[in-house]
């Protein structure tokens, strides 16, 4: 298995169908989850929902580059989403993130080597290899407070 193989692989555990490491991914943890539960507040945490299009949002950006485009998200912008007020909205913001998710690990899959090493988008970013290897460990970060938040919201 090469490289990108493995990286688009602990991707896809991360978020679509792995419990290696966690022993769950997003897809487990909020798939058939309702959006009036997604979008219940405790104290002040973030929703469900809002981590689900916080993650979304890093890999929606990510993958733009990826895919020969320029890095358009901004940090400060990563958590401002207008309220999910319907199921169907929760239901499209999941089914995008799954869609964006397996198109990241098939374009991560298609990097060579030497691509990996090469520089992503500025010096100071480091490689794309590092900057995959922080998306993967930026998922599992906020899939920690889905799964802590959720048990919360379910006592």
């Amino acid at each position: 298995m090469t490289a990108s193989e493995q990286l688009a692989k602990r991707f896809r555990e991360a978020l679509l169908n792995g419990t290696s490491i966690a022993f769950t991914n997003y897809k487990d943890q909020l798939e058939g989850t309702g959006w009036e539960l997604a979008t219940q507040q405790i104290h002040s945490l973030n929703t469900l929902s809002l981590l689900a299009q916080h993650v979304h949002y890093y890999i929606k950006g990510v993958l733009q580059v990826l895919e020969g485009g320029e890095l358009t998200i901004r940090d400060k912008f990563s958590f401002d989403f207008p309220p999910v007020t319907s199921q169907k909205q929760w239901d499209d913001i999941l089914t995008s993130l799954w869609e964006d998710a397996e198109r990241f690990a098939q374009q991560v899959e298609k990097l060579t080597d030497d691509q990996l090493q090469t520089g992503f988008v500025k010096e100071a970013y480091g490689s794309y290899h590092r900057n995959i290897d922080m998306m993967i460990e930026h998922c599992y970060y906020h899939l920690g407070q889905v799964v802590i938040i959720k048990k919360m919201l379910l006592q």
